[in-house]
């Protein structure tokens, strides 16, 4: 009886088993998410005060003649910056060699516009100087003051009235020797050029005593 039972009833087991087997779907797996296109990453330009621009060319200057002594520092406006608080992307400063009577321009930029100079420090083409250039050269120990400390001491001195004014201001930066006064003074210039000027303040690069205003 158990044998016949066991006859009948083996076939369909066997058949439900196949059936469960064939109608169950394996699971889904959940695939990942294709990346996006990463976008190219714009890096930011670099500001630097003027102090850091001397620093970013004075050994490049060095290489250039060993004699090298500075005539001018000066910032660059651009589109990067408007000069508030003492830093831009560029800066230009010249240098003279007296055995050689010649001058070169070196800038340090830390801008990421297509016609700026290339990052880093670079350096332009020499030429001869003018009789006078060798008067104004200084030693690079006077210049103590950085240019965001000389724009503080202007904005104390009528240069936050002049932003009261016009938020948007650009403002300009230059590093003369006074031979007259023998002292190395920061030029604070509110305006892109001396024409359109609004005021300058003249802050002494040593010290950062505040020296007076100039048109």
């Amino acid at each position: 009886m158990r044998s016949f039972l066991f006859q009948v009833f083996l076939p369909l087991l066997i058949g439900l088993t196949l059936l469960t087997s064939c109608s169950s779907k394996p699971a889904l797996t959940e695939q990942p998410a294709a990346p996006a296109a990463q976008q190219p990453q714009v890096k930011p330009p670099s500001l630097y005060s003027g102090l850091q621009a001397f620093n970013c060319v004075q050994g490049l200057a060095q290489r250039w003649a060993t004699d090298a002594m500075p005539v001018r520092l000066e910032s660059v406006l651009n589109e990067e910056s408007n000069g508030q608080g003492g830093k831009a992307t560029v800066w230009k400063a010249a240098f003279i060699s007296p055995s050689r009577r010649v001058i070169k321009y070196f800038t340090c930029s830390g801008s990421r516009l297509k016609d700026a100079p290339p990052y880093g420090p670079s350096a332009e083409n020499e030429e001869p100087y003018a009789p006078d250039v060798p008067g104004m050269a200084f030693q690079p120990l006077f210049l103590k003051v950085d240019s965001d400390k000389a724009y503080d001491v202007a904005q104390e001195h009528g240069g936050t009235a002049l932003l009261k004014k016009n938020p948007d201001q650009v403002v300009k930066y230059f590093v003369l020797w006074n031979p007259k006064q023998r002292v190395l003074q920061w030029y604070v210039m509110y305006g892109k050029d001396k024409e359109s000027s609004v005021g300058t303040g003249v802050v002494n690069a040593l010290t950062g005593a505040y020296i007076g205003a100039s048109k």
